[in-house]
């Protein structure tokens, strides 16, 4: 037996998975979420780093302040890399609100990493990133053909924990008093979802939506 892996993708099928950029857009009460692209640079410092949001940084573990350049050549720099995808969520009046990321792909092991940064206070708390979480997930396992999806969580962002264990990710390890928050500690959450359980999450979904 060959455990039922003659469909998994043929490391050829992988190759040009890695090679194709998705051109898809997705809509949600007003927003987009699309790909990144290079004149994205400068509104992108300008909406989330040139004033960065204190909670953002906390709940993210991002240092408070960016240099622009450091912003603009690493926004590109991402771009040209072939194992990510950038993914920018802007508001209706066409502002960037936040960005979601599939970043250190390993196309032979079709594993990767997920991360999400709303960018400011008013656009959280409506249901904005559980959407995103969703569809960039979705995009994973669909587009990319990853087999596992993974992240990190920290304890003291249970909004953002709960949002990942609504779109089916689980939680596979702790690292405790990891990181710090303020004069204290909080836990690395490590979570991750996998193939079959995102295929089990998507026949719900779609039970619930129908």
């Amino acid at each position: 037996s060959n455990c039922g892996l003659q469909n998994e993708p043929r490391p050829q099928e992988m190759r040009k998975k890695q090679m194709k950029r998705t051109t898809s857009t997705w809509e949600h009460n007003g927003y987009t979420l699309r790909p990144a692209r290079k004149e994205d640079a400068e509104n992108y410092y300008r909406a989330g780093f040139e004033r960065l949001d204190p909670e953002l940084a906390r709940l993210t573990g991002s240092k408070e302040r960016y240099s622009r350049d450091e912003v603009i050549s690493f926004f590109l720099a991402c771009l040209d890399d072939p194992d990510r995808r950038d993914f920018l969520l802007v508001d209706p009046a066409g502002r960037i609100a936040g960005e979601c990321v599939i970043n250190e792909i390993d196309w032979d092991a079709r594993c990767a990493n997920f991360r999400i940064g709303i960018f400011r206070p008013e656009d959280r708390g409506q249901g904005l990133g559980t959407w995103a979480v969703r569809v960039t997930r979705d995009l994973a396992f669909e587009a990319l053909g990853l087999h596992r999806l993974a992240l990190n969580v920290f304890s003291f962002n249970p909004r953002a924990r709960r949002a990942y264990l609504a779109a089916g990710f689980r939680e596979e390890g702790v690292c405790r008093d990891a990181v710090r928050d303020g004069d204290g500690y909080g836990d690395d959450i490590l979570m991750a979802i996998l193939e079959a359980e995102w295929r089990a999450v998507k026949t719900r979904e779609a039970h619930l939506d129908s």
